[in-house]
C-alpha cells in the first residue's frame, strides 16, 4: 500500500514513517512548510518548539528523518492558506473576547484536507495519509462507521485536536504510533538510531508573544469587578483569556484576580476571584457530529482543553447548531473560542466552539 506520511521533523512522525516502512508499505513523505517569512519576532522566547514559527530546523530535519529511512520526501508551501484559514481565525477570534485553538482549524482543513490536494495536484497519488498524531480509528461494523478512538497513552492523546475530522477523512487515515505510549515512541527512535529520537516535542501554537500575530493597537477600557466597578484600565480584550491572572496592573489587592469575562461589545474585561472561575454549564455552536445526530439528551464525558481532565456531563439540544452541557461538578476557566469534545467511552463523538458559560 502507498502511505502519505506527513513529517514534522519530530520524533513522533519519523516513528510512524519507519513503522509504515517497516509494515512493507510504500511511504511517501511530505512537509508542510507554514510559516509566513513577513511576520517579525519582537521578543527573546525560544520558538523552535513551536508549530508556528521559522521552521529551518524543522525542514532540515525532516529531511534527515527521510534519507535515514531513504523514502522521498516532498515540502509543500502552505503559508498563504495557513494565513488566511488559521491566522485569520486566530486574530478575529481575539478581537472578539474568545480564545481560540488554532491547532483544530488546522487539523481539519489544511493538514487533512489542503494538503492531500495539493499533494495530488503533484501528481502524487497514494492509497492512506499518515500523521504521528497520538490517536487511533477503528471501524465499527456494527454502526457502520470509522471511529475516532484514544490513543493507549491517554496522557499524549491528541483526538481532542481531531474531533472534526470527517468520515471521508478517517476511512483514508492511518494513526501508527496510536498503540505506542510515547516511553515507547522514544525508545524505538533510539533503538534504530534515529536522527531525532532525543528531539523535544512542540510544546504550543506559538512560543512567543501572540501580541506578534496579532499586531493589533491598544484599545484602553475599563478593569471591573464582577459587580461594574472600576478597578483599573487594560490595553485591549485581546491581551486576555478566561483565567488570566499575570498583567493585570491589580497590585494591592487583598485577594488574587482573574478575568472571568470579557464584554466585547463594552471594550471590559471583568476580573473575581478564583472560585468566579467555575461553571455548571456551557452552550457551545459550530456543533460537528462524527457519526450522530443529537435528538435526546444524552450522558458523556467532555474535555474543555487539551490539558483539562475528562468531566461527565450531559448533552441537550437547543438547535441544529447549538447544544447545552452540564457538568456534574463545576469546571474551572470555560473560555469562549475553545472546543469541547464529547466521548462516550473510549470514542469520539463530536464537538463543538464554547459560546460562553452559564453560571
Amino acid at each position: 500500500m502507498k502511505v502519505l506520511i506527513g513529517l514534522s521533523g519530530g520524533v513522533d512522525s519519523a516513528v510512524a514513517a519507519y513503522l509504515l516502512k517497516k509494515q512493507g508499505h510504500n511511504v511517501i513523505g511530505v512537509t508542510m512548510s507554514i510559516w509566513d517569512k513577513s511576520y517579525t519576532i519582537n521578543n527573546s522566547y525560544k520558538i523552535n518548539n513551536s508549530c508556528f514559527g521559522p521552521e529551518e530546523d524543522d525542514i532540515d530535519s525532516a529531511n534527515k528523518i527521510a534519507k535515514f529511512l531513504k523514502i522521498p520526501l516532498y515540502i509543500l508551501n502552505n503559508s498563504k492558506r495557513y494565513k488566511k484559514i488559521v491566522i485569520k481565525n486566530f486574530i478575529d477570534e481575539y478581537i472578539n473576547g474568545r480564545t481560540p485553538n488554532p491547532c483544530i482549524l488546522c487539523n481539519t482543513y489544511v493538514k487533512f484536507k489542503i494538503m492531500e490536494i495539493m499533494t495530488k495536484k503533484l501528481g502524487i497519488n497514494f492509497d492512506k495519509f499518515a500523521t504521528g498524531h497520538y490517536a487511533n480509528i477503528k471501524f465499527n461494523k456494527h454502526l457502520g462507521i470509522y471511529q475516532l478512538l484514544k490513543s493507549v497513552d491517554k496522557n499524549k492523546d491528541q483526538t481532542y485536536f481531531l474531533y472534526r475530522l470527517s468520515q471521508k477523512i478517517l476511512s483514508k487515515t492511518i494513526f501508527p504510533i496510536g498503540k505506542y505510549t510515547k516511553f515507547q515512541v522514544r525508545d524505538i527512535a533510539k533503538k534504530i538510531n534515529l536522527p531525532v529520537a532525543d528531539k523535544h516535542d512542540s510544546q504550543n501554537f506559538y512560543c512567543g508573544n501572540y501580541r506578534d500575530i496579532l499586531n493589533l493597537k491598544p484599545n484602553i477600557g475599563d478593569l471591573t469587578d464582577k459587580y461594574g466597578k472600576i478597578l483599573g484600565k487594560h490595553q485591549g480584550i485581546w491581551n486576555y483569556t478566561i483565567g488570566t491572572r499575570k498583567g493585570l496592573g491589580l497590585g494591592g489587592m487583598k485577594k488574587a484576580l482573574y478575568v472571568v469575562k470579557i464584554l466585547t461589545d463594552k471594550n471590559i474585561v471583568i476580573v473575581g476571584e478564583k472560585k468566579d472561575l467555575y461553571s455548571s454549564s456551557l452552550i457551545a455552536d459550530k456543533i460537528f457530529w462524527g457519526y450522530t445526530i443529537l435528538k435526546n439528551a444524552i450522558k458523556v464525558t467532555a474535555k474543555i482543553r487539551q490539558q483539562h481532565k475528562y468531566a461527565k456531563a450531559i448533552i441537550n439540544k437547543i438547535n441544529k447548531n447549538e447544544v447545552k452541557v452540564e457538568f456534574y461538578k463545576p469546571q474551572i476557566s470555560i473560555t469562549p473560542g475553545q472546543s469541547i469534545v464529547f466521548y462516550k467511552n473510549n470514542a469520539v463523538i463530536g464537538g463543538g466552539i464554547i459560546k460562553n458559560n452559564l453560571y
